[in-house]
């Protein structure tokens, strides 16, 4: 893999011109409080954005606070987050990441990131999407836009490059991201995996950042 110095360089350079093209981007998900947030990162585990931004209103219109959370019923739970897939396993997570928050954080989400991590059915993306986007805390979130586009600029060790490893590639971008932008930048990467560097067949010709990526199949100089 390119060595550390020049994939810094090159993580400048590419934050400069994902910046022109994605000058404002935001979480995806709608959200006012971080335990809201906390609740729709857990839902959108294999669901899109979209699916957890229609189910999410009705959810927290009748949810405020951890307690209510640890204090529905799973079968209540199930049937107000159906829609959005492995409905049992989420309202469970959910149910005990808010007798958590109960039990040792005072009802509160933390903020702090290994705290996070630990809550039951969390772990480190989810603790990221959390500390940068509701608390603003400069973070690496690796969500599956971000681990494909990792791997196809090789700013990633290429056998780390699979969702199993996203604790290491969180890890090597925290190498080579600055501080400031690490936020911004995985919502770069996440808007350019959506727009352009699609999974199934990116549109090289057509992006900004083509003459600073390796990807063995780009087609343009």
């Amino acid at each position: 893999m390119e060595p550390l110095a020049p994939r810094k360089a090159r993580v400048r350079k590419l934050i400069t011109r994902l910046k022109k093209l994605y000058p404002d981007p935001k979480c995806m998900l709608d959200f006012e409080t971080p335990l809201e947030l906390l609740v729709a990162t857990i839902l959108a585990a294999q669901c899109t954005d979209e699916r957890v931004n229609l189910t999410t209103p009705a959810l927290f219109a009748r949810y405020r606070t951890a307690q209510d959370y640890a204090s529905v019923s799973q079968a209540e739970l199930e049937a107000l987050i159906r829609s959005c897939g492995t409905f049992r396993r989420k309202a469970e997570g959910i149910r005990k990441a808010c007798q958590t928050l109960l039990d040792q954080h005072g009802g509160r989400v933390p903020r702090d990131l290994d705290a996070l991590a630990d809550l039951p059915g969390v772990g480190r993306k989810t603790g990221n999407v959390v500390m940068g986007c509701a608390f603003g805390v400069p973070s690496v979130i690796v969500d599956t836009h971000v681990l494909r586009l990792t791997g196809r600029l090789g700013l990633a060790t290429p056998h780390n490059v699979e969702k199993k490893y996203a604790d290491k590639i969180e890890q090597e971008l925290l190498a080579v991201v600055p501080p400031k932008e690490r936020t911004v930048f995985s919502h770069q990467l996440t808007y350019h995996g959506r727009a352009v560097c699609v999974a199934r067949k990116p549109r090289c010709p057509e992006c900004v950042i083509a003459s600073l990526c390796p990807f063995p199949e780009k087609t343009v100089a």
